[in-house]
């Protein structure tokens, strides 16, 4: 008789992705009624009907279980093809806004920065979990306007990743302190001029020339 190898048996449950959608919709919901000093796991377990081990093997503390559900907020932003690279600036920059204003980003935003400032690993997983998992909008926008012409292709990859970050954090940092730290609205006017100084820099902005015009006149030079 032949001897078979045994074939190897995953250990532990299967996680549940419907376990994970009710978990991080529950601490949302905690993080508007009861704010971040009294939200606690024991709570979310019970608002989620799991029960605290299940939240435990996926969440080790407070910090870690809010970054995630205020990524997966976040996540929800798709970029749109309006034609141009103005208007599709436009139209996700208005989908970020309309995120931001939403009383559960709001708490669940406000509360992890601050916590990040005294919390290394908590900082390192807010940029792992949502701002480098967002800086594909702006890899996206940059090569969807390359193949229009709009603006130049590079070949240094440092470069690239340099101006990505650049432009993430001028507009992320822009409709953040616009929405959270001023609670001003960021309505569809403000969003056009938002995105005229982006383009066009200020004195571009400032002589009524049109974004998308530039953008593909200013293909052909450095970037």
């Amino acid at each position: 008789m032949q001897s078979r190898t045994p074939v190897p048996r995953a250990t532990g449950r299967p996680r549940s992705a419907a376990a994970d959608a009710a978990i991080l919709a529950a601490t949302r919901e905690a993080l508007v009624e009861l704010g971040w000093s009294k939200l606690t796991l024991g709570d979310v377990a019970t608002r989620a009907a799991v029960a605290k081990t299940t939240l435990y093997r996926r969440w080790p503390g407070k910090n870690e279980l809010v970054v995630d559900a205020v990524a997966e907020l976040f996540d929800e932003l798709r970029l749109p093809d309006r034609g141009t690279l103005a208007a599709d600036i436009e139209g996700v920059v208005l989908q970020f806004a309309a995120i931001l204003a939403r009383p559960e980003a709001k708490s669940g935003l406000m509360a992890v920065v601050a916590e990040s400032t005294r919390d290394d690993a908590l900082r390192e997983r807010i940029r792992a979990s949502i701002v480098d998992r967002q800086k594909r909008l702006v890899l996206e926008g940059r090569a969807r306007a390359q193949r229009r012409g709009e603006l130049p292709p590079e070949t240094d990859p440092g470069e690239t990743s340099r101006t990505v970050d650049l432009i993430f954090d001028v507009v992320a940092g822009a409709v953040v302190h616009r929405t959270l730290v001023s609670a001003e609205p960021a309505d569809e006017e403000w969003v056009r001029g938002f995105t005229r100084v982006l383009l066009l820099g200020l004195a571009g902005a400032s002589d009524g020339a049109n974004p998308a015009e530039a953008a593909g006149a200013g293909a052909g030079g450095a970037p």
